[in-house]
């Protein structure tokens, strides 16, 4: 075990090298739960990732276009406003999670992200439409339902 979490923390500072914050830069962000648990099979922790996620619009740190909490990690498409990097979202976003879920489960910390994340700048050239339907056709696709307006964790600025 001791030796995973070595190899998943290098392969975390891995995934950082050259990763840059670009302002009204649109970006795919993929983060999952410690272990891959499936910790948002839980309704309630499921609702709490996905309101991180419009927190964040909120605070005007973001814009999401889609978004969708799986059982195990979760999927992120959204543009940066520039207001913060990358890194501080996801941090932001993380802690902030952990510690709705940890009060709902009444403890007081205990791990819930894996180390890291990974990001994907859109290019101009990818149609957007398309991702954000990849990006919500994620519990299609793992067969969670049989259509993706049955899942109940997912959002989408249009469709």
């Amino acid at each position: 075990m001791e030796r995973h979490r070595n190899n998943s923390f290098a392969h975390a500072r891995n995934l950082r090298k050259g990763r840059r914050s670009i302002p009204a830069q649109a970006y795919l962000l993929t983060t999952a739960t410690h272990l891959r648990k499936p910790m948002f099979m839980n309704f309630s922790y499921a609702r709490c990732a996905l309101l991180g996620m419009r927190y964040h619009d909120l605070r005007d740190d973001t814009r999401t276009l889609a978004g969708v909490v799986m059982p195990d990690h979760v999927h992120w498409l959204l543009y940066l406003t520039g207001r913060i990097s990358m890194d501080s979202l996801m941090r932001q976003y993380k802690g902030g999670v952990a510690r709705r879920i940890h009060a709902i489960r009444g403890i007081r910390a205990q791990r819930l992200w894996q180390a890291g994340y990974h990001d994907h700048a859109v290019r101009r050239e990818e149609d957007m439409e398309q991702l954000v339907r990849y990006v919500i056709a994620n519990p299609l696709r793992a067969g969670l339902v049989e259509q993706v307006e049955d899942y109940p964790h997912w959002h989408a600025a249009w469709l």
